[in-house]
């Protein structure tokens, strides 16, 4: 099978410390790659790899079907956000991204309105960076990683320190590019549930080498997903839920249930329960399962 991004061996060592040890993936084009782990189990050290920006000890990358030095040739094709966006805060979001499109030699009339328009900052104007959020700043990094137009983006730990909207703004940005402009994207994260919202692939990393890849299907499979559902009679919610056909659920307390079926189907749930003037306090799908699967594969808790 022909891979976009493919690794053998990937090795990289700071003196007797291996910080990335022969770590395989395998990303295809179209995908949402999900690189988990915790905080200092060599996610940035890979990434900085395959984006050409650390040479690895051992082992090599191929990338577009090149593999070596011709490989590198290919890093034009390649937007990357490692760490935090690289922006001048005294500078508005354009100016940063005109910058980016001189230093990359983009000079496509309408790029830089064309990019904020993208990830949703069309409406800054002459703002500063440095009075963006947290969220702002994140997308801005992201539009600067778009520059030139990449087959393939890499963005490490995209959502680290964000506040729910500004997580919620990401993720959808990202869904949108993938499925609108094909982009394949690899995301490194220790906040699992959110990255299981958006990921169609996985690969499991600790202490520097890769304990699994899986599909999101396979990876769910081994996980009870559920949807939590908090009303104000569970007693007669549960007949309202039979009712529309659903029987795999579990009461957990007389507010409280967990449904395992129809994951996708929270707005006919809550308006079925509408119907019958059961209150939906809140509905949503949990994935706490997929921490337990990691955790059990790697023997430890996650550093947030």
């Amino acid at each position: 099978m022909e891979y976009l991004l493919s690794t053998e061996g990937l090795t990289k060592r700071y003196g007797r410390h291996k910080a990335v040890h022969g770590v395989d993936i395998h990303v295809k084009q179209g995908d949402i790659y999900g690189l988990i782990g915790r905080n200092g189990a060599g996610k940035t050290t890979l990434l900085k790899m395959i984006s050409g920006l650390a040479a690895p000890t051992e082992g090599s990358f191929s990338l577009f079907g090149k593999r070596g030095k011709e490989a590198y040739r290919y890093l034009s094709r390649v937007g990357t956000l490692i760490e935090s966006p690289g922006v001048y805060p005294n500078l508005s979001a354009g100016e940063n991204l005109k910058l980016k499109c001189l230093a990359m030699g983009v000079r496509k009339k309408k790029v830089i309105e064309e990019l904020l328009d993208t990830v949703g900052l069309a409406h800054v104007g002459k703002k500063r960076v440095k009075h963006f959020s947290m969220g702002m700043k994140q997308r801005l990094g992201i539009a600067l990683a778009l520059v030139g137009e990449p087959d393939l983006v890499i963005l490490d730990e995209p959502i680290n320190g964000l506040d729910p909207q500004g997580i919620a703004e990401v993720r959808e940005t990202l869904l949108r590019l993938n499925r609108e402009q094909n982009i394949t994207f690899i995301l490194s994260s220790h906040i699992l549930e959110e990255l299981s919202k958006i990921a169609t692939h996985y690969g499991m990393i600790h202490n520097g080498v890769l304990l699994q890849e899986l599909t999101r299907d396979e990876l769910m499979a081994k996980c009870s997903e559920r949807i939590e559902l908090k009303t104000d009679d569970a007693a007669k919610a549960c007949t309202v839920l039979e009712s529309i056909g659903i029987t795999r659920y579990k009461v957990m307390d007389s507010h409280t249930i967990h449904i395992f079926e129809r994951l996708n189907d929270s707005g006919e749930i809550t308006m079925a329960l509408a119907g019958q003037q059961v209150k939906t306090i809140s509905i949503t799908v949990k994935n706490e399962a997929l921490e337990d699967y990691y955790l059990n594969l790697t023997g430890g808790g996650i550093n947030a």
